[in-house]
């Protein structure tokens, strides 16, 4: 019984990180921009949509890092997060990056999957730490961004 319900709660985190619950998945907005669009800030917003999407790729490897490393260090806040240029360099560039997220986002969701990493216990680093804590976090993390998304993805096809 008690394995049962902790593969319904791994299952339900993924579902989550993925997204289509209470919000679109990522997958779909980045489907349905074009390339041309990705490095325009809309008059009033201060990102592009690159720029929106690599920071939700660092802050999610970020996580990932934290979670499977054991030498994690801390990047800087907030330079290492946020790309320097809202546009990407190339096509080349942003397709790498889209490839880097969904892949870690994998990583990230087999990490959760796998019955032998315990979601409740104790990150060594931090004791009030523990992997279902940081799942949340890609989750509000991911939502809240790919919300932005969806405003700046509104505001380039009106």
């Amino acid at each position: 019984m008690q394995a049962q319900f902790d593969r319904k709660i791994r299952d339900r985190l993924v579902l989550h990180i993925k997204g289509g619950e209470a919000f679109a998945p990522i997958d779909t907005l980045i489907d349905q921009i074009s390339f041309t669009q990705t490095g325009i800030v809309p008059d009033g917003l201060p990102y592009s949509f690159y720029q929106q999407v690599y920071h939700i790729r660092f802050a999610q490897y970020d996580i990932l890092e934290y979670c499977r490393n054991e030498e994690y260090k801390v990047p800087g806040w907030p330079d290492d997060y946020w790309p320097n240029q809202p546009v990407p360099e190339d096509e080349r560039e942003w397709e790498e990056l889209v490839k880097k997220y969904l892949d870690e986002r994998n990583e990230f969701c087999n990490l959760i999957l796998d019955p032998s990493n315990d979601l409740l216990e104790p990150f060594a680093s931090d004791l009030g730490h523990n992997l279902l804590r940081e799942a949340q976090l890609v989750i509000e993390h991911t939502s809240y961004h790919t919300g932005q998304l969806h405003i700046i993805y509104r505001l380039l096809n009106k």
